[in-house]
């Protein structure tokens, strides 16, 4: 579990009052935060279904963003046993609380996470067209592997990124 202190939205005061939040993983309790969380996605969007099943995966980790008891954001990291790479399948938080540092947050734990399993190597794919996914991930240490073109449901491309990991084992 990771914890992390957030000020208060729009940059308020230092003495204004802070909020707890917590990164862990995700449990069954979740699931409806996750499938809501979800329609803020802009396509492409994982179904109910699918996040019991990657929650009871031996080769899946599903973490939120909590923050004063509301869950604000997920990534889900996919683990092949006997593999050294690890897959950033999905990352998403609440329009609301972009800018704050959560999609950092969330990649750390994944990351984290990654390394702790053996990996060796993080990769995702992310459109082609979503700057500030791009400018999080270059600044995170990944690089451009491949543009992938009508990857996505609305035919839009992907570029595959990929990074290093520490591994912990």
């Amino acid at each position: 579990m990771f914890r992390a202190e957030q000020s208060a939205p729009g940059g308020a005061p230092a003495h204004a009052e802070f909020y707890a939040a917590t990164v862990r993983r995700a449990a069954p309790a979740d699931l409806a935060a996750l499938v809501a969380l979800e329609r803020h996605f802009p396509g492409d969007r994982l179904s109910r279904q699918s996040f019991r099943r990657l929650l009871q995966s031996a080769s899946a980790e599903v973490w939120v963003y909590e923050e004063a008891g509301q869950v604000t954001g997920n990534a889900v990291l996919l683990c092949r046993s006997n593999s050294t790479q690890a897959r950033l399948y999905s990352l998403v938080v609440h329009p609301q609380h972009h800018g704050r540092g959560i999609a950092r947050a969330l990649l750390d734990a994944v990351e984290h996470t990654a390394a702790g399993r053996g990996c060796h190597r993080l990769s995702l794919e992310v459109r082609a067209d979503n700057a500030p996914a791009l400018r999080l991930y270059q600044k995170a240490g990944f690089q451009l592997i491949r543009q992938i073109t009508d990857y996505y449901e609305d035919h839009a491309s992907a570029l595959r990124l990929e990074k290093p990991v520490a591994s912990s084992k």
